[in-house]
Formats: C-alpha cells, sequence, structure tokens
C-alpha cells in the first residue's frame, strides 16, 4: 500500500506492480472542481503546470522582444492569459490521467480519500483507514510505504487567500497580470514564479532573507545568474527581515529592514510567499504504528528508506534529503525493490537539481567552496556559452558550464551549468558522476557539431587547460 500518488508514490507502486505484488495507492487529491486527481503537488500545481507557463511566458518575451534579431518581425503581440492558463491546465488534465491509466495497465488499485494509520499486528499487518467525506473504510496491507510529500510553508499571521497572497497554487493561476509583484522568498520556487510573471509584465521585487543570493550553487553561477537576473529586470533584495503585511481588496503591503537595518516599505497589487515546504506528515496517525515526526515534521529512516517501524518505507518529501520530484522518484523504486527483497541503492550526491529560470540553471555534486572546505584539492575549468557556434546561432549565448575535479585522480566532483537547456546538459554530468568517471573521459568523448552539449567537452578540457575554442 503506498500512502500518496505524487511522482514518487505512483512511481513506487508501479514499480511494486511490476515486481508482482498487489498494490493499493490512497490519494485525496481533488481538484477545484471536486474531482479527485492523481500526480499530488508535482502534477496538479507544481513542477509540470509551472514549467507549462514558463515556457509560454517565454514565448511571449520572444515574441515581444527576441524574434527580430532573427529577421522575424512580430508587431501588436497581446497576451491571452486564459489560453495560456487554459492550456497549463490542460497538460495537467493529460499527465494526471496518464498516472491514472498507468494505474489501470499496472493493476494498481486506486483508494480515493485520506489515508491514516490505524495499528500493527503481531503478525506485522498494517491496518489503514481511509475517509472521503463519508464513512471511512479500513485497508490492509505487509508493506506501507509513505510518500505524502510537502506543502507551501506560510508566512505566520499572514492569510494565503491565493488572491492577494498566494503560494506556488495561487501563483500558477492569476487571472491577471499584476503591475507590481512582490515575492518573498528567492529561492528556486520563487525566482520561477518570478520569471513568469516579469515576461508577462509584471514589475517584480524579490525579498529573500538570507545575505547571499542561492547560495547552494557555487559561487562562480550566482554571481552569473545575479547579473543576469537584474539585467532581465527582476529586483533582489538580500538579508532583509520581513514585518508586518497588511492587505486589502486591493493589494499588499511589506514592511521590512533591508541589509543595513533600514526600515523600507513595499507596495505591491500582489504576494507571492515562497518561503521553502514542510512535510505532510500531520494526520497520518503514525503514532499508531510506533512512529513520529521530529521537530520539522521529518518521519526518520534510513538509507534505504525504511522507518524504525518493520514493513514501513517512507520516501521524498517527507523524509531527509532535497524535495525533488526525481528524488522521490528514485527512493520510489528503491523502497518497492526493498520490499521485493533486492538490494538498491542511491547516490545522493548524483542527484541533479534544477532551476528553470533563463537561463536554466543546473548542478550535480559538489561546488568548489564545499570542497575546499572539506580540505580537498581541486582543479576547475569553466568554458563559456558564447564561444558555442550553437548557442550563438539559436540565440542563447549567456551563461557557462564549470567542472570540478581532484586535483590529484582527476576524479570529477561537481558540474555547475548556468545555460539554455541546463536541465537536459546535467544528465552527462550525472551519467559521469555515478561511474566515477574523471574530466578527462568527458574530454576524450566525442560530442556533436555544432550543440550545446560540446560545452560540456571544452569545461571538461579546460580543467586540463587544453580547452580548444578558448
Amino acid at each position: 500500500m503506498v500512502i500518496g500518488s505524487g511522482p514518487g508514490g505512483y512511481i513506487a507502486a508501479i514499480r511494486a506492480a511490476q515486481l508482482g505484488k498487489t498494490v493499493a495507492c490512497i490519494e485525496e487529491w481533488k481538484d477545484e472542481a471536486g474531482k479527485p486527481r492523481l500526480g499530488g503537488t508535482c502534477l496538479n500545481v507544481g513542477c509540470i503546470p509551472s514549467k507549462a507557463l514558463l515556457a509560454s511566458s517565454e514565448y511571449f518575451e520572444q515574441a515581444k522582444h527576441g524574434l527580430a534579431d532573427h529577421g522575424v518581425k512580430v508587431k501588436g503581440v497581446t497576451l491571452d492569459l486564459p489560453q495560456m492558463i487554459g492550456r497549463k491546465a490542460a497538460i495537467v488534465d493529460k499527465f494526471t490521467g496518464g498516472v491514472e491509466f498507468l494505474f489501470r495497465k499496472n493493476k494498481v488499485t486506486w483508494i480515493k480519500g485520506h489515508g491514516r494509520f490505524k495499528g500493527r499486528a503481531a503478525d506485522g499487518v498494517i491496518t489503514v483507514e481511509t475517509s472521503d467525506g463519508g464513512e471511512p473504510s479500513t485497508h490492509t496491507a505487509r508493506n506501507v510505504i509513505i510518500a505524502t510529500g510537502s506543502k507551501a510553508r506560510h508566512l505566520p499571521g499572514v492569510p494565503v487567500d491565493n488572491r492577494i497572497v498566494s503560494d506556488n497554487e495561487g501563483a500558477l493561476s492569476f487571472d491577471s497580470v499584476p503591475k507590481k509583484l512582490a515575492v518573498v522568498g528567492a529561492g528556486v520556487i520563487g525566482l520561477e514564479l518570478g520569471s513568469v510573471w516579469r515576461r508577462l509584465g509584471s514589475e517584480v521585487t524579490l525579498l529573500e532573507a538570507l545575505p547571499t543570493f542561492l547560495g547552494a550553487l557555487d559561487e562562480a553561477v550566482a554571481r552569473e545568474a545575479a547579473k543576469l537576473f537584474k539585467k532581465q529586470g527582476l529586483t533582489i533584495h538580500l538579508g532583509v527581515d520581513i514585518g508586518k503585511i497588511e492587505t486589502t481588496a486591493k493589494g499588499v503591503s511589506i514592511a521590512y529592514k533591508d541589509k543595513d537595518g533600514a526600515d523600507q516599505k513595499l507596495a505591491a497589487d500582489r504576494l507571492i510567499v515562497s518561503i521553502g515546504r514542510v512535510p505532510n506528515t500531520d494526520n497520518l496517525g503514525l503514532d499508531a504504528v510506533g512512529l513520529a515526526a521530529d521537530a520539522r515534521g521529518f518521519i526518520p529512516v534510513d538509507d534505504q528508506c525504511r522507518t524504525s517501524t518493520p514493513g514501513i518505507y517512507a520516501i521524498g518529501d517527507v523524509v531527509r534529503g532535497p524535495m525533488l520530484a526525481h528524488k522521490a522518484e528514485d527512493e520510489g523504486v528503491m523502497a518497492a525493490e526493498m520490499i521485493d527483497g533486492q538490494k538498491p541503492h542511491i547516490d545522493y550526491n548524483c542527484i541533479p537539481w534544477v532551476i528553470y529560470t533563463e537561463p536554466e540553471i543546473a548542478w550535480v555534486g559538489k561546488s568548489e567552496a564545499q570542497l575546499k572546505a572539506e580540505g580537498r584539492e581541486v582543479r576547475s575549468g569553466q568554458f563559456p556559452m558564447m564561444a558555442n557556434g550553437r548557442a550563438l546561432g539559436i540565440g542563447r549565448p549567456d551563461g557557462f558550464i564549470k567542472m570540478i575535479a581532484d586535483a590529484k585522480t582527476d576524479e570529477l566532483l561537481g558540474v555547475h551549468i548556468i545555460a539554455a537547456n541546463a536541465s537536459d546538459l546535467i544528465s552527462e554530468a550525472v551519467a559521469a558522476l555515478e561511474f566515477k568517471a574523471a574530466s578527462e573521459d568527458i574530454g576524450m568523448i566525442c560530442h556533436p557539431h555544432p550543440s550545446l552539449s560540446e560545452v560540456m567537452r571544452e569545461a571538461a578540457l579546460a580543467v586540463q587547460k587544453r580547452a580548444l575554442n578558448m
């Protein structure tokens, strides 16, 4: 039995079914019309719809400002926001319906409602109660995978109505383009959603409490990103202390102290709160099966996602590690294979990260600062997209690729990309890290010309100070 049908949950259910198990998946999600849906946050109000809007907003900006350089003259470009939102909704319908089809294909039973543990018998049988507004029903299983995901963290005392004050869910469905948009939080989600509405015409200001911009990134990439986002028109204030937030029917006022401690006030038509996410571990009845979440709401697990209660696993956003859909998927497969008696393994250092801004940002492994803090001697190589024929040809010359390798063994330790299609380019680096490749290995591999992937090879060659095109 799997509780939750997001990327971790539905993949876990399908993999368990492939392995010959009898599988049920509990999901309570309903859309605005009250229709039950599979797919969790990612498919309904997260990864999939946000990337659809990011793509649409990029096309809009290209039509207004980017096509003239290609000799394509476009006049009178207008925004049809309902059509754009409708396209996003249609993609969500297709993907969530696709999961439902996969469940039927793999004979996974979908139990609609909220799942809650009721107990675990001496023989190991686990009982879960589900409720969907009517009379609760009970179901039993030998093994249960908790995959309930996460929800947006809200600011204390600031109600989210998803009209004037929105979280990631409301920010995907604005009925109009706000003239002035404030975003609290300049992390992954804040930058992506801020980018969408800036392209569509909003004046966007991001307020970030941390003193450094995108502190998890390699410093060189973070500096480049800050420069490019400022050039695009995003205003980002770091080191702020958010004070009183007042809302009216027409807008919002945000009082804050800037990095120097001076009092400031920002007025906006709408506010997006993007200050992280918290695990969905409340109302699961964990105590009924001898479990408890930690102080931050996470369920403690071992390296194979086993909880302290035999037969119960937890994956994805409810456990340690990055809150990434593909990390949840891999953990879902691992949990299903553990139940089947296999010995799967995940190298968490080889899980890639992506920010879908323009240009995209992606990385895997460690940053130069992290490696130096560990006392590791390293060499790095960097190559600009500006020197790549394909990047120039498609009009996407911003950014670079940076590779970091051990100074003695040349083992590749980190790859950091800010460039067009970084989300695709990073896969080569993930494979290299998984196989413990040297930077020389990538430098020796023939890459197609002209292609963006050539920059991967040039960055690898640059580690050895032998880049060919710079």
